[in-house]
């Protein structure tokens, strides 16, 4: 495969797939996957970087990076990319991330099975745009599936895959992550609502939603 041409670039490469692989192997720490399930990429130029297709994240090395150009076309490595790649180039394509992180996260996972948008039950889900929205069910790793991700995701960084899990971006991995673990929260947090005996969970209104996002803004060190 074609490598970087420049010291810079590759030294570039080199690390954004060592933070890439760290993120991988998180989702399997925090109980985010099981197995190889679920994949992440970071885009460093017009490479993306991809998690490879059936091998487990604590095997992967420096060598062993794969990476693609924005039409899918292999450019680096030897190993076959994720089998989710129209996703997360569907991301790329449509926004400005950096950085993609798809889950099989347990809760979310049941969410996307119940509901077609995740009910604002706390006011992290401004964070991630407005409530998340359900991508319709379809074969994984299909164009399909792609497309009705891409409808889900319009105007938020997050949404969930019916029957399936999650989908996040971010301008970092560390943002990409951080947007998956607060979906996974929010949607154990509504479960574990519904299910108490005779209640029903209240939810935030589009005001509320609003007031929390313009205080979200300024959240954090400037």
């Amino acid at each position: 495969m074609e490598r970087p041409h420049t010291h810079e670039g590759a030294a570039a490469l080199a690390r954004a797939w060592s933070a890439l692989v760290a993120t991988a192997r998180r989702t399997v720490t925090d109980g985010l996957v099981v197995g190889t399930s679920g994949n992440v990429s970071v885009r460093v130029g017009d490479t993306v970087l991809v998690t490879p297709s059936g091998v487990p994240y604590d095997r992967l090395g420096p060598d062993d990076a794969v990476g693609v150009d924005l039409a899918g076309r292999q450019i680096l490595g030897g190993l076959k990319p994720t089998s989710e790649l129209p996703m997360h180039l569907a991301v790329y394509r449509d926004t400005r991330a950096a950085a993609v992180v798809h889950t099989h996260a347990v809760h979310a996972t049941a969410v996307s099975t119940l509901v077609p948008e995740l009910p604002p039950i706390h006011y992290m889900t401004q964070a991630l745009g407005g409530p998340v929205r359900v991508a319709p069910y379809a074969l994984y790793g299909s164009e399909e599936l792609a497309e009705n991700m891409r409808e889900a995701l319009r105007d938020r960084t997050a949404c969930l895959l019916q029957n399936h899990g999650t989908m996040t971006h971010g301008a970092s991995l560390d943002e990409a992550y951080d947007r998956t673990a607060q979906l996974e929260w929010m949607c154990r947090v509504w479960l574990a609502a519904r299910s108490a005996p005779g209640h029903e969970p209240s939810l935030l209104s589009d005001e509320q939603l609003r007031e929390a996002g313009e205080k979200l803004s300024g959240y954090g060190q400037r």
